[in-house]
């Protein structure tokens, strides 16, 4: 696959938004996926190079917030990497399990289950 420069992607974010068009009916114009012209929109927004386009009218995704609420949500940039560790989870009556990276959930979930019935 080419790869395609910021400033071609630029181009393109700008004549998609002067276009009108959603990003599925621009991006099946173009042959790209909407999601990655998207990004891209995202992307060059994000870096302080996002093209100069007249605006129209936005299409709210969902219903908009209240001023008075506030989102539940909360980002935090990390720094490296979680590290995939082992957990252990010991019980009352001493028995310790541990766990290892990519454990199943749902087994994990059926084998504390079983655990709980012999207490």
């Amino acid at each position: 696959m080419e790869r395609v420069s910021r400033e071609a992607w630029a181009k393109r974010v700008e004549r998609w938004r002067e276009s009108g068009l959603t990003a599925a009916e621009y991006g099946a114009e173009i042959g790209v996926k909407a999601h990655t012209l998207s990004w891209w929109k995202w992307r060059l927004a994000s870096v302080g190079q996002r093209p100069t386009v007249r605006r129209g009218p936005r299409r709210a995704l969902v219903s908009p917030v209240k001023s008075t609420e506030v989102s539940p949500l909360t980002f935090v940039e990390m720094e490296a990497p979680a590290r995939a560790e082992a957990l252990e989870v010991v019980l009352p009556t001493s028995i310790r399990i541990r766990v290892p990276p990519g454990f199943d959930a749902a087994a994990l979930g059926r084998l504390l289950g079983v655990l709980e019935q012999r207490r």
